[in-house]
């Protein structure tokens, strides 16, 4: 463990899967386990409790499930002013309509249970650092397959964006990754993160994910 390791926590109403990764968390020098919960509802005050960066959330448990738990989660984070943990959503299925409104409640972004334990750590990484997404083209695919849109209205602070903004918005609502947007674009993949981060900043979203949650609620998919 070191100052910096990553507070990883699990909701799961399986004992022996909690244990796996317990173990699994704990063998790694950078990450550091700091709670588990067998349901939505003992989630929300574990996470008060124990203050994760990243929670491990299974969608399907008795008391309250993944989904309802993500949102209660992260609404708690915000009335006590303090900074919401990032969220993975764990399924047992490539298309799942219960991830897609998981992440439409906040998560950001689903891995399957049974994915390879190297890819579940990378994603518990990948999701801290913030400069990346899980599975970005998944989460499209799920959006076209359960295609549940809200509003169609432009937000005003869309309106907000440059050009080149609205361009990588664009190609980020796809799923590109930053290497491909600056192969499209013509730029460097510093440059596109930093339009990345200018583009999350003007629409008060968090990450990838919750961009590409965005695009589809208002119609603004390519």
């Amino acid at each position: 463990m070191t100052p910096s390791s990553i507070r990883v926590a699990l909701v799961d109403d399986q004992a022996l899967f909690r244990a796996g990764i317990k173990m699994l968390v704990g063998s790694q020098p950078d990450l550091l386990f700091v709670g588990e919960a067998s349901n939505g509802e003992e989630a929300v005050a574990m996470v008060a409790e124990a203050l994760p960066d990243v929670v491990l959330m299974d969608i399907r448990m008795p008391v309250m499930d993944g989904i309802a738990a993500t949102s209660a989660v992260l609404a708690a984070a915000e009335r006590a002013m303090r900074k919401p943990p990032r969220i993975i959503v764990l399924t047992t299925f490539d298309l799942d309509e219960a991830a897609t409104r998981a992440i439409r409640g906040g998560a950001s972004g689903f891995v399957l249970k049974d994915a390879d334990p190297e890819f579940l750590l990378a994603a518990i990484r990948t999701v801290h650092s913030g400069n990346a997404v899980i599975a970005a083209s998944a989460t499209r695919e799920l959006f076209e397959h359960f295609d549940g849109r809200g509003s169609r209205a432009v937000p005003e602070a869309f309106r907000t964006l440059t050009t080149r903004e609205r361009d990588i918005f664009d190609l980020a609502s796809r799923g590109l990754s930053n290497s491909e947007i600056a192969g499209r674009e013509f730029l460097s993949e510093a440059t596109v993160k930093t339009h990345i981060s200018r583009v999350l900043s003007k629409l008060s979203l968090r990450d990838r994910v919750q961009l590409v949650v965005y695009a589809y609620e208002h119609g603004l998919t390519g």
